[in-house]
């Protein structure tokens, strides 16, 4: 997107927006790019911590009186018409704040389906950084803000409106997208000298790797041994899931396989990983989406938790101009890879806003559909009344491991994120995938939404 046109017709213009999750790491990144920004401004800031996202104002420069404290409407619009932000504790108080646009951030299913749905009826564009509301609904929630004339989009600096963004880009140059995907939240780094891989604040010995370090003639064979070398570390998050069911639907890409591919790999051979086997890749169809683990050695850049896409060349003359440039183009140069190096979460998330109210445009593609689900397979023997319960860092549901289907072959089971936090209503086997049936969604606004919000024809 050429960002410069945004800001064409913005003149004196001040955008105001509600935030969600305002305590969160992500809103941080967000509000302390605020700061930098004259014409975006925070009106009403909502978090279970009012104190603590006054103690983060502070933390960011914000003036020591730039906020208030809002327990009900009254006070919230008190705020507001003194020219202060307005930070609550019940989303149910944003409405009491005029904005133009609400920035989700919650990360909780329901609870953030209700402050998008809240927004959209009350004539508010949405941003939607939960992606574990936008894996449901977010199609429905996109239909719906449409009928009003409305944007539903997701947030610039997050990787699933990075990827999108990248993706309609290339298929704007007529570029055929082979696949496109995100390398993992945290790189696998090796040092040579010691033999072992750190990754986050654990290490693993690993001294196998330096033979392994590059993909040979059996890429496959290569890629699998270098999993067994590292199988100490995870190689798969549940959060890789859900953003990819978020570009799935924004794109019409499919998932690659049912548990993603996940190749520990270096950024030189993405061209060569993510391409049909029969170009000796990992790939059994084409169109996907996927997520592969970076290993680099301390001394190496990382990709930042950036994005990426190969695409055909059809060009091979081409192609190998740009090869000579430093791009990255498979050894028998059919494919290239093309990368963005970064995610820089609630930094860029600004262009979003000014995206949607200025121009009423989305980040990335505006036509989304259900083209893929992500479901739980059941880890151990589960019993009714029990609770699938969800919760940590990365919103893990205990006990169950997420898959990604296309859309075609999750008929009956239940998105990963609708389950969560629901009781069963009848036993489930280990091994067997949730079916929506076994989940009690009796009063669920993520059912509602799906039942109540026809989408478009494919």
């Amino acid at each position: 997107m050429n960002h410069e046109i945004l800001f064409r017709d913005l003149g004196d213009r001040r955008i105001r927006f509600a935030l969600t999750g305002a305590k969160g790491g992500f809103s941080r990144t967000l509000l302390g790019q605020v700061r930098l920004l004259p014409w975006l401004q925070p009106a009403v800031l909502c978090d279970l911590d009012p104190a603590g996202v006054v103690t983060l104002l502070r933390e960011l420069r914000f003036p020591e009186d730039a906020a208030a404290v809002c327990e009900d409407a009254a006070a919230a619009a008190a705020a507001a018409r003194e020219g202060r932000i307005a930070v609550v504790r019940d989303h149910a108080l944003l409405g009491a704040v005029p904005h133009d646009v609400v920035v989700e951030a919650t990360g909780h299913p329901e609870v953030g389906a209700r402050v998008a749905l809240d927004a959209i009826e009350r004539g508010a564009h949405v941003a939607m950084v939960s992606k574990e509301v936008d894996s449901v609904v977010g199609p429905h929630l996109n239909q719906r803000a449409s009928a009003r004339g409305l944007v539903y989009t997701t947030a610039e600096g997050d990787q699933p409106a990075n990827l999108i963004g990248l993706v309609t880009w290339a298929r704007q140059l007529g570029l055929e997208v082979v696949a496109a995907g995100k390398s993992s939240e945290y790189d696998f780094v090796f040092d040579p000298a010691t033999g072992r891989v750190a990754w986050t604040d654990r290490e693993c010995e690993a001294p196998a790797l330096a033979g392994l370090w590059q993909l040979g003639d059996d890429v496959a064979a290569t890629l699998a041994r270098r999993a067994e070398a590292l199988a100490a570390l995870p190689q798969s998050a549940t959060p890789d899931y859900c953003e990819m069911n978020v570009v799935a639907n924004s794109t019409g890409l499919l998932p690659s396989r049912d548990a993603l591919s996940y190749p520990l790999c270096r950024i030189t051979e993405l061209a060569d990983i993510f391409v049909p086997r029969a170009s000796g890749g990992v790939l059994d169809r084409t169109g996907v989406v996927d997520v592969f683990n970076l290993i680099r050695r301390p001394d190496e850049v990382s990709f930042g938790g950036g994005v990426f896409v190969v695409v055909r060349c059809a060009d091979p003359a081409t192609w190998e101009t740009l090869r000579g440039k430093g791009h990255v183009v498979s050894r028998d140069g059919r494919h290239a890879c093309i990368f963005l190096p970064y995610h820089l979460m609630g930094v860029e998330t600004p262009l979003s806003l000014l995206s949607a109210v200025l121009h009423g445009r989305p980040s990335g593609g505006d036509r989304q559909r259900v083209q893929a689900v992500m479901v739980a397979r059941a880890d151990r023997d589960f019993q009714a009344g029990e609770v699938l319960r969800m919760g940590g860092h990365h919103h893990v549901m205990e006990d169950c491991t997420a898959l990604l289907l296309p859309a075609g072959e999750a008929d009956g089971l239940a998105p990963f994120y609708l389950a969560a936090n629901k009781p069963l209503r009848r036993d489930v086997a280990r091994g067997s995938l949730v079916p929506e049936s076994a989940v009690e969604l009796d009063g669920s606004l993520l059912q509602a939404l799906r039942r109540d919000t026809p989408l478009p024809a494919a």
